[in-house]
């Protein structure tokens, strides 16, 4: 079922009567403020691009607070209450459930509001952010012209620290959005606020510069779980390099991955290529520039002869290979040559580079600006694929950089993707050592069969990936305990950890439960 027709009125926490409800709603307005609290039209927090029924997800209000005041109001009437919260800091992450809680009744714990840009250290290159910041308004505060530059996900409307807690990636060399964080603030469930890293002493002064701080180090559990709050986060940029040279591949054939990885793995490895570099099927790079229709308009995923055909017209390759190399004029042309002498071995390869430009030149063009600091929403292209209402939903197992498993998991997920009627929009993000396989179903959402089948689709690549050895680093919000059940080292040894700090910190379960399969003891059932 489609968001935009998900009628009525929104569903009860579960546990709490309605009566119960009203007194807890009626205290979250008086320390918040009315116009803080969404009761009787919550529509716009379901998942817009639902695998199935929107519903299923639906939260029971929404809450926003201004502050961090705010938040601790908000986690004291919960837990008098036993409400359960699901929190998001702008809830844009589309492909993977977006606003909606994973149990259905959750009251949205919403941080848009909560978007002061603290502070832009240009002397030692970092920020320090609110929840509700953009990537697109720490781009604006950089000013222009741009002595750091910050490295923006796929979607530039999203939030630094939404993206950056679900460990994220771009595709400069401060791609990897966890590893470039320094130093939270964190509001755990009982209320009580704390400052990870240096932050612990109250007059630090080195906060956003040294990670570790004294004694055990926090920031990484507050990634990806729902043991806290985060209201600040610390991020280093990336000084702005004297030059850049935006470069591209096209392999003509289909065999060519395997190649393709294993010349690519060293380059990144030694840092000849300083960035994330991308590798993306024929689909997934037609789809940001065409429509399915124009090549195929047929029944089934797309044959080899039509996807030929269509890379032909387009110019581009079976397999397709961007990065950007960065530094002065010399040194990028060194590293140019070091690349193409390595690609030249596979047969076909095509080099097409844009000339090298100073660094306060922004490229021409849309899709390449995210690998010089610049946020956009060419992500979104990809909902015009197959017409109609577009969404789509990913599948995002990590793989080791090395061709041969590439090839297996492009393998499995395309032969199960065309036994649903989909085409294998999919492609890989190569760090220094790991890869990210992102392969997006995309359906019509106001078509329930492909709704309910793209959704059928990614739970089956859960299971097949995690039977090969393969683990998703994030999934949807549906498949979340699947997705957690593949790692089950020593019968779910660190499940039994995650659930052990789960429920001494937050004793009464109201955060998120469920966030990545983690559930607290009680009160809520796991199936919620």
């Amino acid at each position: 079922m489609s968001a935009s027709v998900v009628p009525g009125v929104a569903p009860l926490p579960p546990g709490l009567s309605a009566a119960q409800f009203r007194a807890a709603l009626a205290d979250f307005a008086a320390a918040l403020g009315g116009d803080a609290v969404l009761s009787s039209d919550v529509a716009s927090y379901l998942d817009p691009f639902a695998p199935g029924d929107a519903s299923a997800h639906a939260p029971s209000a929404v809450v926003l607070p201004n502050d961090v005041k705010g938040v601790r109001a908000v986690l004291a009437v919960a837990n008098r209450y036993r409400v359960p919260l699901w929190t998001v800091s702008t809830g844009r992450n589309f492909a993977y459930g977006g606003a909606a809680p994973r149990m259905r009744g959750c009251v949205v714990l919403d941080l848009r509001r909560m978007n002061r840009i603290i502070e832009i250290d240009e002397t030692l290159g970092h920020a320090l952010v609110e929840p509700g910041v953009t990537y697109y308004d720490l781009h604006r505060a950089l000013g222009t012209p741009r002595r750091f530059w910050l490295d923006p996900p796929a979607a530039g409307w999203g939030s630094v620290i939404g993206n950056t807690l679900e460990r994220g990636y771009g595709t400069t060399p401060y791609g990897d959005h966890a590893a470039n964080q320094c130093g939270m603030e964190v509001v755990l469930a009982n209320g009580d606020v704390m400052r990870t890293g240096m932050g612990a002493m109250s007059s630090s002064r080195d906060w956003q510069v040294f990670k570790s701080g004294f004694g055990p180090s926090y920031d990484g559990m507050f990634m990806q779980s729902n043991f806290g709050v985060v209201t600040k986060l610390g991020i280093w940029l990336m000084p702005a390099p004297e030059g850049y040279m935006i470069c591209r591949y096209a392999f003509a054939r289909e065999d060519d991955l395997e190649a393709i990885v294993d010349t690519l793995r060293p380059l990144r490895r030694d840092g000849t290529i300083q960035s994330n570099a991308v590798i993306e099927s024929a689909v997934r790079w037609a789809a940001g520039v065409s429509t399915r229709k124009q090549w195929y308009d047929g029944e089934g995923a797309m044959p080899d002869d039509a996807i030929d055909a269509m890379a032909r017209r387009i110019g581009i390759g079976r397999w397709n290979l961007r990065f950007c190399l960065y530094g002065p004029e010399s040194l990028v042309k060194a590293r140019r040559d070091i690349v193409h002498a390595r690609f030249e071995a596979i047969a076909g390869a095509t080099l097409f580079e844009m000339p090298y430009r100073e660094g306060v030149v922004e490229p021409e063009g849309g899709g390449d600006r995210a690998q010089v600091g610049i946020p956009g929403l060419e992500a979104f292209s990809l909902l015009n694929w197959r017409g109609g209402s577009g969404a789509h939903i990913d599948f995002s197992p990590v793989c080791p950089p090395i061709g041969r498993d590439a090839v297996r998991q492009v393998r499995m997920v395309r032969e199960r993707a065309a036994q649903s009627g989909f085409d294998y929009y999919g492609g890989f993000t190569v760090g220094e050592r790991a890869m990210h396989h992102i392969f997006a179903a995309i359906f019509d959402r106001d078509d329930p069969k492909q709704s309910r089948a793209a959704g059928a689709l990614i739970e089956t690549l859960i299971r097949d990936a995690g039977a090969a050895g393969y683990g998703q680093y994030r999934t949807h919000l549906a498949y979340m305990d699947l997705a957690a059940a593949q790692y089950d080292f020593n019968d779910h040894a660190s499940m039994r950890l995650s659930e052990t700090i789960k429920h001494a910190l937050d004793p009464n379960g109201i955060l998120s439960p469920g966030k990545q399969g983690i559930w607290p003891s009680k009160p809520f059932a796991r199936d919620g």
